[in-house]
């Protein structure tokens, strides 16, 4: 993906270039979680030091400017010059894109933080019972002086628990409003009243957690976007998250193949066929983002089209996984080593991508119904 910005560094060849210094922050897959989290941090912060985060954020948001263009191409020079992604990457895409859409003053206060590698930010959108429905949320905001009381509960927040702020969408309006009533709130997580909770998941790690908020005061500036407005932000919010998001999953998937092509043995046609397969659908996964990308960068607002890309990604992971069981076969199914422990627990996890984000038979029935005009019965037939 060539960027027309002259100015920006060239990251792959940086990070070739002090790649034996960096190793001590590379966050490895093969690390646990905390450990990849420390080491996401300390590794942005080199990079933010060389002048090299920020490239594709506004400059009056705490970025360097530049088009978003140039965020595609740090992730795709991290995981070709050989280092994990940082955890913290995916949040700033789907919060940092908001942020600066809808509250350019929170941007601009608290952006520079992350990309120096400060910081953590998460999302606390679904709830027990909002889901794919997030419609349906219960957690409430109310009023209080110059400010507002948040009160209910999150679940499946990444990284919730070593985050400092969450971006947490609330019911301000009446409680059958649905998605009329929604509003955007900048939480600190340090706040009184939260308590974030952990969970253990089958990866043996705890990604995600739960995260109460009882009568949390949240100021009236930490707002992202209108009052009510919430569901349009989240509606915005979803592009980058199946644009920009997409775009580091493939960027790290295609290390991952990468690596199995060459100790693939050829004569074995049936996993030379499924290591095929999910190079096509993975080859099909980067160029759609590469649009997607490419189209939001130009300042598009994408529409359920960006549904495609949700499926595509799915689709891919599950694929990329399978072909990695497939090759690396007995040391994969009882291998001891952190390599293959970490594979399996990727295996697992890769289960859970047609579901999180929005599930696959929702995404089918979005494109059915409003990209192909399919009737409603038609498309759920």
């Amino acid at each position: 993906m060539a960027s027309q910005e002259v100015d920006a560094p060239n990251v792959l060849e940086w990070l070739r270039a002090h790649s034996d210094t960096l190793q001590d922050c590379n966050p490895r897959r093969t690390d646990s979680l905390d450990d990849r989290i420390d080491r996401s941090l300390e590794f942005f912060a080199r990079l933010d030091a060389a002048g090299l985060t920020g490239w594709g954020w506004p400059a009056e948001s705490g970025g360097r400017g530049g088009s978003a263009e140039l965020r595609a191409e740090l992730y795709d020079a991290i995981t070709a010059a050989g280092f994990g992604m940082p955890e913290q990457v995916g949040a700033l895409e789907v919060l940092g894109s908001a942020l600066v859409a809808h509250n350019p003053g929170i941007a601009s206060r608290y952006l520079p933080e992350l990309l120096a590698g400060r910081a953590l930010w998460c999302q606390g959108f679904s709830e027990p019972e909002a889901g794919s429905d997030l419609a349906s949320l219960r957690t409430r905001a109310v009023r209080d002086g110059q400010g507002w009381r948040i009160t209910g509960q999150k679940v499946w927040t990444s990284l919730g628990h070593r985050s400092n702020w969450c971006g947490v969408l609330a019911r301000t309006g009446a409680p059958d409003s649905r998605h009329r009533g929604l509003t955007l709130f900048w939480v600190d997580l340090q706040a009184a009243g939260v308590d974030v909770r952990p969970l253990l998941t089958l990866t043996g790690e705890e990604e995600f957690s739960e995260v109460f908020l009882d009568g949390v005061y949240v100021p009236s500036d930490h707002m992202i976007g209108p009052v009510d407005g919430g569901w349009g932000v989240a509606m915005d919010l979803l592009q980058y998250e199946r644009g920009m998001w997409a775009w580091q999953r493939q960027a790290i998937m295609h290390s991952t193949l990468s690596g199995l092509i060459a100790e693939l043995d050829e004569s074995d046609a049936l996993t030379a066929s499924i290591v095929a397969e999910a190079y096509i659908s993975l080859t099909a996964l980067r160029m759609r983002c590469r649009e997607t990308v490419k189209r939001l960068a130009a300042g598009e607002r994408l529409g359920p089209e960006v549904s495609i890309d949700k499926i595509l990604l799915g689709q891919t992971e599950h694929l990329v996984n399978d072909a990695v069981r497939a090759v690396r076969e007995r040391g994969f199914a009882i291998g001891d080593s952190a390599e293959a422990r970490t594979e399996r627990a990727e295996w697992f996890y890769s289960r859970a991508a047609t579901v999180y984000g929005g599930a696959a038979e929702v995404q089918r029935n979005i494109v059915a119904e409003r990209v192909l005009g399919l009737p409603r019965e038609a498309a759920r037939g």
